[in-house]
């Protein structure tokens, strides 16, 4: 199915073959296997072991429960105590991105940009790209997530700088743009081939990513035959053993990859197989349903899109087109 973005919202037209009224998804898994490492909330983290309590720590627990106008006034309290709150301002905007006041929420996020630098900036920078995503305006995003992607670099964050990549890369296949989409996934790979630390193992996790990239891009163009062949490519380089804990994300794949090539009953089976919190992964299914013309539980799954309160990419690609769904 191929998308079209407006500065509103997601919409997929017609994909070949099929009469496809489903709107757009967004961006890797998970990257596929590229979003694993990158779609975790981009605000306020969990301490480890030793350190003092994260005094942000609330807010984030407002946002997952969905409270996001208590977010909001607790975020407005932290930085009347601490006006320097770079992360007060992040989790400010990513409250405010959830409840769609997209202006208010960059206006925020970029008071942190401008208060940080090094990885705190890229961190920063992200959640700006990612605000964009809610949009469906991957121009907007790449600005930001270049900046990042170059401030890795000259760090020599070569993982760092190819997750950054891959998560661009993702953010324009949601989007339709396969070009650029395949453009910053090799930019992705080969960043991350420059890291002179890589194991064979690492070697063979960002191979299954880069093949996994392919097969969903094959997929969105509609070449079926080339996206099935690049899941396989995927699929066998896990079945290695060097990356066990990866083949969680091959349903997904999998699904992805039918669910683009029209074979919906197919798609439900895998997806149903893959990581039912991931918002995203929820959207293709109530996708697939209603494609089958299996209205209940498609909007079941909308609904469940909804309960989830997550600002990275999965968030940003579905929250906006269940939100149309279930209004609806």
């Amino acid at each position: 199915m191929r998308l079209l973005a407006n500065g509103r919202g997601l919409f997929r037209p017609k994909a070949p073959c099929h009469n496809v009224a489903a709107m757009n998804h967004r961006i890797c898994i998970v990257l596929l296997a590229s979003i694993v490492l990158f779609s975790t909330s981009l605000i306020a983290q969990a301490p480890t072991a030793g350190q003092p309590p994260n005094p942000l720590a609330p807010g984030q627990k407002l946002i997952s429960a969905g409270k996001l106008d208590d977010a909001i006034a607790f975020y407005k309290n932290a930085l009347q105590s601490k006006p320097d709150s770079w992360q007060a301002y992040l989790g400010m905007g990513a409250a405010l991105d959830l409840k769609g006041d997209y202006q208010a929420a960059r206006g925020n996020i970029q008071k942190a940009i401008d208060m940080t630098s090094g990885n705190d900036k890229v961190r920063a920078l992200r959640s700006m790209a990612v605000s964009y995503a809610f949009t469906s305006d991957p121009q907007n995003a790449a600005k930001f997530e270049q900046q990042g992607f170059d401030i890795q670099i000259s760090a020599s964050d070569f993982d760092g700088a190819a997750g950054t990549a891959d998560e661009l890369a993702r953010i324009y296949l949601e989007n339709g743009d396969f070009n650029n989409s395949r453009k910053w996934y090799q930019t992705g790979h080969e960043t991350a081939m420059k890291n002179p630390k890589l194991t064979d193992a690492d070697k063979d996790l960002w191979a299954f990513r880069w093949e996994s990239a392919l097969a969903r891009i094959a997929a969105r163009q509609g070449k079926k035959a080339d996206a099935q062949q690049h899941a396989a490519a995927a699929k066998a380089i896990i079945d290695k053993g060097t990356n066990a804990e990866q083949a969680q994300f091959i349903p997904y794949l999998m699904g992805y990859v039918a669910f683009y090539g029209g074979d919906y009953s197919s798609a439900i089976a895998d997806l149903q197989k893959a990581n039912q919190k991931d918002p995203f992964i929820l959207l293709l299914l109530a996708e697939a349903y209603e494609m089958s013309g299996d209205r209940k539980p498609a909007m079941d799954y909308y609904h469940q899109v909804l309960q989830i309160y997550s600002h990275n990419p999965t968030g940003a690609f579905s929250r906006p087109i269940a939100q149309k769904k279930v209004g609806s």
